[in-house]
């Protein structure tokens, strides 16, 4: 059968019924995407936040580094990193990181129905380095530490409840993590040039206090069949978790993770590829490769990547044209927006609000070029169901 129908046909036997349909799109990549016309039609003139945008859609500042977040007495933290966002009754919350070292963390903005903010607060403290993370089905933040034996802290986003280290998912150079929710595991990407693709796998789904973290093992192909080997310390404690396993698959810089519809989407910067590992056929290929693009590449200097309900991925950039992109279910790689001005600066953090209208991100630098001069926004448009 060919893929695309077998990946069709899987995603409606199971995660479409869990997820009601919207993204089973997403699984329908045939790699790997090349440049086209976007969905959205080609960038307007820069905004008055100095964003290319196209037509229909516009930008706000929310928060800013080492300032308070309007209509709150919080100070926003430094170097803005991975995101995420949550329902919260009629509104909204969007959490972020904070990638200094020491004192990382991770701070959270709450949004009221009409997009007002109401609130904002810390939910991790004394951390390190805290680069992207995950969102867990049970509603909680898991904020990756990106230093040597770092930790994940899994974080409360309405600030109630103290973080708990969850030590069980790894010690290693943490950066990203997305849940599938239908086979109960958790992906994780690791940001060294000789990286590991993970995934953990909890005893009781909901409680990640113990578990079975494994790495993926399939030799040095792009595309193919891939397996799945148990780690045996995950502590790395005499040695580092990607050295445990003979024949653990490497990857250049793991950055962002995203999980939807038997279709697991992660990043490595080192080669500027999007990759993606296809839960239902256990195979893995590119859906995107700059060396591999016909003239010149759109995309380049891959990180965080999100997804929204029509089975768009949106990649951002750290450095290139400081741009998000977007690669459609129909292998089509185009600029969504561009960041003018910021060019020592990246984009982290894309996420969308629950209902899909509102898109989260930030400049890490912003226009100085240092962590504390980082900018959080906010996109409002007619983005696709």
């Amino acid at each position: 059968m060919e893929r695309r129908s077998f990946l069709r046909g899987a995603v409606i036997g199971t995660s479409a019924a869990a997820l009601g349909g919207t993204l089973w799109r997403g699984a329908a990549y045939a790699a790997p995407a090349q440049p086209g016309a976007g969905p959205y039609g080609a960038l307007g003139t820069a905004d008055a936040n100095n964003i290319r945008l196209p037509a229909g859609f516009t930008s706000r500042v929310v928060a800013r580094s080492g300032q308070q977040v309007p209509g709150t007495s919080y100070t926003w933290h430094s170097a803005p990193d991975g995101g995420a966002c949550y329902a919260d009754g009629t509104g909204w919350i969007y959490v972020s990181n904070s990638e200094i070292d020491p004192s990382g963390g991770a701070s959270a903005i709450r949004f009221s129905s009409t997009g007002a903010i109401t609130a904002a607060y810390r939910i991790l403290s004394g951390t390190h380095q805290n680069c992207a993370g995950g969102k867990t089905p049970w509603n909680t933040w898991l904020s990756c530490e990106e230093v040597d034996r770092g930790y994940v802290y899994e974080t409360d986003p309405w600030g109630a409840k103290a973080a708990v280290r969850r030590e069980a998912l790894g010690r290693f150079k943490h950066e990203a993590a997305a849940a599938d929710p239908v086979r109960r595991t958790i992906y994780l990407t690791e940001d060294t040039t000789d990286g590991c693709f993970y995934r953990f796998t909890p005893t009781t789904w909901g409680d990640l206090s113990s578990g079975r973290l494994e790495v993926l093992v399939g030799g040095s192909a792009t595309s193919g069949p891939v397996s799945w080997a148990t780690v045996p310390d995950p502590s790395g404690a005499s040695t580092a978790t990607r050295n445990q396993v003979s024949g653990a698959k490497r990857f250049n810089g793991g950055e962002g993770c995203y999980y939807a519809d038997n279709t697991c989407w992660f990043t490595t910067k080192g080669d500027n590829r999007v990759w993606q590992y296809n839960v239902a056929a256990g195979t893995i290929e590119l859906a995107y490769d700059d060396s591999l693009v016909s003239g010149s590449a759109p995309l380049t200097g891959v990180d965080n990547v999100t997804g929204s309900s029509s089975g768009d991925l949106f990649v951002a950039e750290d450095g290139g044209n400081m741009e998000i992109c977007v690669i459609t279910p129909n292998d089509v790689v185009a600029p969504f927006l561009r960041i003018g001005g910021q060019s020592g600066s990246e984009i982290t953090g894309p996420a969308f609000s629950p209902d899909g209208k509102r898109l989260y991100f930030s400049s890490q630098r912003g226009t100085s070029g240092s962590s504390s001069g980082g900018i959080t926004y906010e996109v409002t448009g007619p983005f696709r169901a």
